[in-house]
């Protein structure tokens, strides 16, 4: 039955049973009373006699799946076993309009930083590493909208406050796929970010390590990517092309 299931899934037009017999190995007898029972469920249907592909009701099970999913439970998990490798807080934020909301950390006092932005807490898109990432994501008049709406405040002496320079900072997020932030929301604390992606492929959130300046590893990245990715792999998405750090 799975394995019908997979054929049926490969092909956008509906599947002949000849073809569908041939690729799986069963018998055109067994392929048959499979595809019937499956009809009957309205887990296949049979548009034309003798073709198939898949039926509604796998969609309608696939909402109710999707409608379950939750970044912050996918994150969980992952999150503490990042932290746990690299013994920094880790990070977990959403978009909320022009700033990103802190939804989850995972950290301990053992760090030896003192976590500034609780859970709940909120900051400006382009000050931050996962800000940059979701400002990456907007084409170039929604990020001239941004920067005329906040008038790109800083909060330190390395706050990007000129569009130019964000257009260049965010041309890097696009095109490695992770963010940074040098010390530009707050002195003393260096970020990086990497993307999480919903099974749209839509970025919905950002996970993030953060670091006294001074202890920011750039072995880190590859543990930061491979976690996002996991969390991403829980809510649908299907990694096309990994893109290099």
């Amino acid at each position: 039955m799975f394995a019908l299931i997979d054929v049926l899934a490969s092909r956008e037009e509906p599947v002949a049973l000849k073809e569908i017999s041939e690729r799986t190995g069963l018998h055109p007898s067994t392929t048959h009373r499979i595809l019937n029972d499956l009809a009957a469920g309205r887990f296949v249907d049979r548009p034309e006699p003798g073709c198939y592909r898949l039926g509604m009701r796998l969609l309608e099970l696939g909402n109710l799946v999707k409608g379950r999913l939750n970044v912050r439970d996918a994150a969980l998990v992952p999150m503490r076993e990042l932290h746990k490798l690299i013994q920094q807080p880790v990070n977990l934020s959403m978009r909320q309009g022009d700033e990103i909301v802190y939804i989850e950390r995972a950290y301990s006092e053992r760090s030896g930083m003192q976590v500034v932005r609780a859970i709940g807490g909120r900051a400006p898109l382009h000050l931050t590493s996962t800000g940059k990432l979701f400002l990456a994501a907007d084409d170039p008049p929604r990020v001239r909208a941004y920067a005329t709406r906040t008038g790109l405040a800083g909060h330190t002496r390395n706050s990007i406050t000129q569009l130019a320079a964000l257009e260049r900072e965010l041309a890097k997020a696009r095109q490695y796929g992770i963010a940074r932030d040098n010390e530009e929301l707050e002195l003393g604390v260096r970020c990086m970010a990497a993307g999480i992606y919903d099974d749209q492929s839509r970025l919905v959130a950002g996970l993030s390590i953060s670091a006294p300046a001074d202890r920011l590893d750039e072995g880190w990245l590859t543990k930061l990517q491979a976690t996002a990715m996991e969390i991403s792999a829980a809510l649908g998405h299907r990694q096309s092309s990994a893109k290099a750090a």
